[in-house]
């Protein structure tokens, strides 16, 4: 039967029976296993097309430099939906008109802290009481969903800090919760952002907090201590000294096995792993953990001794689906590297085959890459694999010269091509593939996800080289822990709404940065764990100011980091050799994708068959449409839904449109313009009978403006 009958065949079946329709998105991404459906039919490919703006809340907060986000998946209870602002306040607003019923602002209490980007809520009720969880900075929140309060008896006065439990003190290290965690009966199941640059950086355990006193009840070593299951895979001491490993996406959950699984991330540094030779259990995996103690059931790995940045991007996606004639309730995993694996989600058994393939060595001293990486045999990736010569853009003549100047320069690109000196192409790039927002799913076993195609450049540098000074020096700490962000040059990095270091003493006084450098703001980590000296060093190297530090700090800085490499060689500021240039998209001189189009897909795939249904690009470039260059796709963050109704919707792509899609055939059936970017995943839910799609306008990403809305639509009434 050829694919084209099989797939009609599957249209052809009998629809599964369908739940009675759920007017609630009481779950971040819908529901605990993930899933993004609704079971909601109202909108309808018939009638999609007659959606309209129903409601519009402006919730505050932004910058004024176009560097704020709105990432957040909100929830929608009862009539109640409750968001995140861009900066980090929780709000409720009635869901039929987008009135505001109460906001909580953190920082209107003292001592705490706003910096990073918020992804969503979790919430619990008994019944009687509902509470909202939600994180800012390395605070967690207890709040009365009916008066947005704090609830006095959860840690201390609504408030528990991360920095307690880790396992080891990290009290100075960059921590923060960007995702919300998953509610099994009473525990809060919650993972965390950690640091990922050649400075030290926290571990990321897995940890589960009562959810009416916010008391640790376990905690899963992500980074295994001695006595501990894959201790073996890592040198001895490394569990004190090296970070990462963390679950900073989200999870799913299988609430009557009593499974939550559990998407990992790489072990910093994440580009040079010298002091972490090994396979590195259990960073990069999947991790199926008994719900109600944190007992691993089973894992896989997904990059071994992870090089590359391939850290798990998304939550999973728990799923039945037909193998063998066999009804298999599974869990499939989507990656960076555009891949998605499939699991008996009891077992661990891999329901497509799963190859260890061979790999490059690396030549980078210190380095022992390992010799083989896993690799589904289906479904077929959803992402190109390889940039070659063949896939060089041809936009313009200019263009595809510009490029392949570059691409003689750079090593030959093959997956998992190991760092180099020379440069190593990235494809699909640091942001998948897929990213945080996730793939959707519907009862027949189809699996949506949209992708990013865009080569970019890995390049080390040995980071005292690059200094061309000492390591205590204000060039050298730049070169380490800032110029991966802001880049060598200092130029920062517009696509990623990094700004510029240039012209930094014409923005800011000199104790302004020196007070950023310890607290962070916005996206910008803390860097507490340098000594005053060693801040005071990198911020007289921004303002220029010539005269060195005070020798006697330079003394007792170089002294403390010899006396640190002899007590513990991988701990040390400065131990690791090597830095990167920067996480740098591969753009053409006019900022267009290097590799020919699409530069950012939709994708259907059957996970019963691991055959793709269709494939569609996602978003355009208005001023090339203008041109005549139509359907390129463009880069994309945020996922879909998927709804009863047969309908995908999804904004997400740089040009400002949520979009619907027939789930059937791929086919767009309408868009709409919206006031900025909806980097965020849609929810859906129903008041009075009437159905809304709604999504956060956050923008403020590779370079698009940032805003401060919600739109919600839906049919005429």
């Amino acid at each position: 039967m050829s694919p084209a009958v099989r797939r009609l065949a599957l249209w052809l079946l009998p629809a599964l029976p369908l739940p009675a329709a759920d007017a609630n998105w009481d779950t971040y991404l819908g529901d605990k296993a993930g899933t993004q459906y609704s079971t909601l039919r109202e909108i309808t490919p018939a009638n999609v097309s007659g959606l309209q703006v129903a409601w519009s809340y402006r919730a505050g907060g932004l910058d004024g430099k176009n560097r704020t986000q709105i990432q957040c998946n909100p929830l929608v209870i009862d009539g109640v939906l409750y968001g995140t602002t861009p900066d980090l306040q929780v709000f409720a607003v009635d869901a039929a008109t987008g009135r505001e019923k109460w906001r909580f602002n953190p920082t209107s209490i003292k001592g705490l802290t706003k910096v990073g980007v918020n992804r969503g809520i979790a919430t619990w009720t008994d019944g009687r009481q509902r509470r909202l969880f939600y994180a800012s900075h390395h605070w967690l929140h207890a709040i009365d969903a009916a008066t947005g309060q704090r609830v006095p008896g959860f840690g201390r006065e609504g408030t528990v800090d991360f920095y307690e439990g880790l396992g080891r003190d990290a009290s100075n290290l960059s921590l923060q919760v960007t995702s919300p965690g998953i509610v099994f009966r009473d525990l809060l199941i919650l993972g965390m952002r950690v640091g990922e640059g050649p400075a030290p950086a926290a571990p990321g355990p897995i940890r589960a907090y009562d959810v009416r006193t916010g008391a640790l009840v376990w905690r899963f070593n992500t980074i295994p201590q001695p006595g501990e299951s894959g201790h073996e895979t890592w040198p001895p001491e490394a569990w004190k000294y090296t970070g990462g490993g963390n679950v900073w996406t989200g999870f799913a959950l299988d609430e009557k096995r009593g499974l939550v699984f559990c998407p990992t991330g790489s072990a910093a540094f994440d580009f040079w792993g010298g002091n972490r030779i090994g396979q590195n259990l259990y960073t990069n995996c999947l991790l199926a953990l008994d719900a109600a103690t944190g007992r691993r059931v089973w894992h896989f790995q997904f990059v071994h001794h992870d090089l590359w940045d391939r850290d798990l991007p998304s939550p999973p996606d728990l799923l039945t689906v037909t193998h063998g004639g066999r009804r298999i309730d599974a869990v499939a995993q989507t990656t960076k590297s555009g891949h998605v694996f499939v699991f008996n989600r009891e077992t661990g058994e891999p329901l497509f085959p799963i190859d260890e393939v061979p790999v490059p060595k690396s030549d980078i001293p210190g380095e022992a890459a390992w010799s083989t990486q896993p690799r589904p045999r289906l479904p077929a990736p959803f992402a190109r694999q390889v940039f070659t010569y063949d896939e060089i853009t041809t936009r313009t003549p200019e263009a595809h010269r510009a490029v392949l100047e570059k691409f003689a320069t750079l090593r030959p690109h093959v997956p998992f091509m190991p760092p180099s000196r020379e440069g190593t192409i990235i494809l699909p790039g640091f942001d998948g593939g897929a990213e945080w927002g996730g793939a959707a799913t519907d009862p027949e076993g189809i699996l949506y996800v949209n992708a990013n195609e865009m080569p970019w450049i890995l390049q080390l540098v040995d980071a005292k080289a690059a200094a061309g000074v000492g390591s205590a020096s204000g060039q050298a700490l730049f070169t380490q822990i800032c110029a991966a962000c802001h880049g060598l040059d200092r130029k920062g990095n517009a696509a990623a709404n990094v700004p510029s270091l240039v012209d930094v003493a014409q923005r800011l006084k000199l104790p302004d940065v020196l007070a950023l450098l310890q607290t962070g703001k916005g996206m910008m980590p803390s860097f507490a764990f340098l000594s005053e000296a060693q801040r005071t060093a990198v911020a007289n190297l921004l303002f220029g100011v010539e005269t060195p530090p005070d020798p006697r700090n330079e003394s007792a800085a170089n002294e403390a980091a010899r006396r640190q490499e002899l007590e513990d060689p991988a701990d040390a500021l400065g131990r690791i050799p090597f830095a990167i240039t920067g996480y740098n998209r591969w753009l053409d001189p006019d900022g267009y994708p290097a590799i020919k189009p699409p530069w950012g897909t939709l994708n259907a795939i059957n996970l019963n068959t691991g055959e793709f249904l269709w494939r569609t690009p996602l978003g355009e470039w208005p001023d090339l449409a203008a041109k005549g260059l139509r359907h390129t796709g463009t880069e994309n963050y945020g996922g879909p839904i998927v709804t009863a109704g047969g309908l995908v919707f999804i904004a997400a792509s740089r040009d400002e449109h949520l979009r619907a899609f027939d789930r059937r055939t791929g086919k767009e059936l309408w868009k709409a313009k919206l006031p900025a970017a909806g980097y965020a995943t849609p929810a859906t839910y129903a008041v009075g009978g009437r159905q809304y799609v709604v999504i956060a306008c956050g923008g403020g990403k590779i370079g698009t403006p940032s805003g401060d809305t919600y739109v919600a639509f839906a049919l005429p009434r």
